[in-house]
């Protein structure tokens, strides 16, 4: 079956604090990290219902990604990268994710440095709900 075209919902530069890092100093203090996410889902039926029913909770899924940021103590972006996707991936109508971690000021004379990554439902992720 051919997947329907996919819109996007985007939550900018979410500000969190938290431990993660591989050096010593790195473990001491939160330090923080910017999440970007790109939702991609069919947004048609809630622009035409006008009901947040039909579409994908972006202020209750932040507040998710948010919590668990902030509670996590990982050692590489990779890591919250990925778990930010599952997480995102939990609500069935997200069909892919990207997911951007930057960790500003982290190598000398750069903005920040980062990772981006894209995830998937899995094919079968809809008849096992």
């Amino acid at each position: 079956m051919q997947e329907p075209h996919l819109d996007k919902i985007a939550i900018k530069d979410l500000l969190v604090r938290c431990v993660i890092g591989i050096f010593e100093e790195e473990r001491r203090t939160r330090q923080d990290v910017l999440i970007n996410m790109t939702l991609h889902t069919d947004l048609r039926q809630a622009g035409q219902t006008d009901r947040i029913e039909d579409s994908v909770d972006y202020k209750a899924l932040k507040k998710r990604v948010l919590a668990m940021a902030e509670a996590s103590s990982f050692f590489l972006v990779e890591r919250l990268a990925e778990r930010a996707a599952e997480i995102c991936l939990e609500d069935e109508r997200v069909r892919r994710v990207t997911v951007s971690v930057e960790k500003p000021g982290a190598a000398r004379f750069s903005r920040s440095v980062g990772v981006e990554i894209v995830r998937e439902q899995k094919p079968d992720a809809r008849t096992q709900r």
